[in-house]
């Protein structure tokens, strides 16, 4: 029995024979030329190698920024808002002239830093996986916070109050940006 093979290389001969238990098979016949590919296929294959890499790609890219959201907004409502508890408690310690607005003071100060720290920390690990627009966001906050502490930092029982406020403005305007850009929870 003889048949073409379907890709043209050669012409694949059968022939078999049973006897005494020997099975022989053989070609006698082949074709002569020049293999070539189907050029129509080949640039197919390309096309959907291209595709599929680029898929993987695009894939691989949309999780690292899924992730990257995440890791900088999931905790950012918690790092801040033990900073706002700590701004809230020394207000209330300097409106009401405790004895302990000092301590509340340089604790409304350092909560507000380090969130800033950790703010700042959780972006710059992201890096490019974070888009710029949130990014920047996040910045503003820290920006923001920082100044925040510092005008805290400045009060004392006679300060005037302008300031803080107007830092409190910003710091409330920040926060607020960061949290419509995030995913909610």
């Amino acid at each position: 029995m003889k048949q073409l093979n379907p890709r043209g290389f050669g012409l694949v001969c059968a022939s078999a024979a049973v006897a005494i238990g020997l099975l022989l098979a053989g070609c006698a016949n082949t074709v002569e030329g020049t293999p070539t590919a189907n050029q129509v296929e080949v640039s197919s294959y390309r096309s959907e190698v291209a595709t599929s890499s680029a898929a993987a790609s695009a894939s691989k890219q949309a999780a690292a920024t899924a992730k990257a959201i995440a890791d900088n907004c999931d905790p950012f409502r918690k790092t801040t808002g033990t900073a706002v508890d700590r701004y809230n408690d020394f207000v209330d310690a300097h409106d009401g002239s405790t004895a302990d607005q000092n301590d509340k003071r340089d604790a409304a100060a350092g909560a507000l830093d380090d969130a800033a720290k950790t703010v700042e920390g959780q972006v710059a690990a992201s890096g490019a996986d974070l888009a710029a627009d949130l990014g920047q966001k996040f910045t503003d906050y820290v920006a923001a916070a920082r100044n925040l502490a510092a005008e805290v930092r400045k009060m004392t029982t006679g300060s005037s109050v302008a300031p803080l406020n107007d830092a409190s403005r910003k710091v409330n305007d920040a926060l607020n940006a960061v949290r419509a850009a995030c995913p909610a929870k």
